[in-house]
């Protein structure tokens, strides 16, 4: 039940990273930095994410992010750059949420992961693309 859970959080997170990678960087890390979210030992290594230099780079890099979001083209433009960055951060946040698995669960969880934030920023994208049009 341990991996389960652990693949759970990891493949969340990787979903939310597709959809919005840093406000999903910066809230979590928010919660971690003022002990709203406490981690339960098998998810200690995100508590990275509630670095004060982790939090304000992500809280900057959202803030831009709402902004070009607002301008139409530009948000199609800004998703098209974040088709690589979105699903590597989202496999990055789900190999932290596992922690000290063996290296054969990190692959298949690092594939769910980068699968799961391809699939949503993909949705997001496409769906923008089309409302653009």
């Amino acid at each position: 039940m341990h991996i389960l859970e652990q693949l759970g959080l990891a493949l969340g997170l990787a979903s939310l990273a597709g959809l919005n990678l840093y406000l999903t960087v910066f809230l979590a890390g928010i919660l971690m930095h003022f002990n709203l979210l406490h981690l339960a030992d098998q998810h200690h290594e995100l508590a990275v994410l509630g670095h004060p230099w982790v939090i304000g780079v992500a809280g900057v890099l959202y803030l831009v992010e709402f902004f070009a979001d607002k301008v139409p083209w530009v948000d199609s433009l800004w998703d098209t750059v974040h088709t690589l960055i979105r699903p590597a951060g989202g496999t990055l946040l789900a190999l932290q949420a596992l922690g000290d698995m063996s290296p054969e669960i990190q692959v298949i969880a690092g594939l769910l992961a980068g699968g799961a934030a391809l699939t949503t920023h993909a949705t997001k994208a496409g769906t923008r693309l089309l409302a653009n049009h």
